[in-house]
Order: structure tokens, then C-alpha cells, then sequence
């Protein structure tokens, strides 16, 4: 069986962000039949909801993985668990960690329990920025390539937080 590509989408505001972020880069390594083959530097972001929360730190990885997408996307909400998170009905709401599948070799599916790409890839500059650090010539399915969608994506209030 051949190792496919998936692109994983990091992001915390709570329990100390940044350190959430390098344990998950940790954990996403360890995952059995998975390599943690590229990560970005970290991110500052707004909330994407209410105003009344932490910023975020956010980050991209590029994992080779075994894994089918749904066995991939449970095993990061394994992750998510691990480190605190709690899913609530309240979109967009603070948490410890958030693992999203943005991409998953050329695939484009739509479940009920998956969406890839990431249906919100394309409008998030805290996405394309950093997938942009590890994979700048990348084509998103059915959106094109990464550069195009950076131009019609401004970094905004985007603040990178160290050198990797």
C-alpha cells in the first residue's frame, strides 16, 4: 500500500497555545502509520467567532500516512482528546487543540463526516499561509493553486510568531 499525503490544519487558544501546537506536531508523529514529514512556523490569528476569546496560534503539517481519511480523521480527534478538547455545539468556540484534514493527496470527497478539501481552506489566511511555508507549488483540488488563492486571501491581522 502506498503512503498518501494529507495536510493538517493546527489551531489552539487555550491552556497554553503554543505549547498545545508543538505536542500535537508530537503526537501527529507518532500516530501509527504516519510521518510527520513538514510542519510551518507558528501563527497569530483572531478568532474566526466570537470577538470575546484568546487569539489563536495556528499552524500547517504534512503527514505521510497509511491511514484511510476517516481512519486519519478519527485519530486526530484521538489527539484532540488527549490534550483537552472538549466539542461543544457553539461553532467556532475557544479550545485546547483543533486537527482539521485540509487535504488528502489529490482526494475530494464530501461525507457527512468529512469534507476534502477543507471547505473553509480557501478563505482562511491562517490556512494558506502556512501550507504556503511547506508546500508553496501545491494545487488544491478543484480550487487551483495555492499562490491564486493567497491573492484572493490577504494575510490580514495574520502575524507569524517565530522562525521555525
Amino acid at each position: 500500500m502506498n503512503a498518501s499525503r494529507a495536510y493538517i490544519g493546527l489551531g489552539s487558544n487555550l491552556n497554553n497555545p503554543r505549547q498545545q501546537i508543538l505536542q500535537a506536531f508530537t503526537a501527529l508523529d507518532a500516530l501509527p502509520g504516519c510521518r510527520l514529514e513538514a510542519y510551518s512556523t507558528l501563527y497569530q490569528s483572531k478568532p474566526m467567532g466570537p470577538a470575546q476569546q484568546p487569539d489563536y496560534v495556528n499552524a500547517v503539517a504534512a503527514l505521510e500516512t497509511l491511514c484511510q481519511p476517516l481512519e486519519l480523521l478519527e485519530q486526530l480527534q484521538e489527539i484532540e482528546r488527549g490534550q483537552g478538547r472538549l466539542r461543544s455545539d457553539e461553532r467556532w468556540a475557544p479550545r485546547t487543540l483543533d486537527l482539521d484534514l485540509l487535504l488528502y493527496d489529490e482526494l475530494q470527497m464530501d461525507t457527512e463526516a468529512l469534507v476534502i478539501p477543507h471547505p473553509g481552506l480557501h478563505q482562511r489566511a491562517f490556512v494558506l499561509y502556512p501550507l504556503a511555508e511547506i508546500a508553496p507549488d501545491l494545487n488544491v483540488p478543484a480550487l487551483g493553486s495555492l499562490q491564486n488563492l493567497m491573492e484572493g486571501c490577504p494575510v490580514g491581522n495574520l502575524r507569524k510568531l517565530e522562525e521555525r
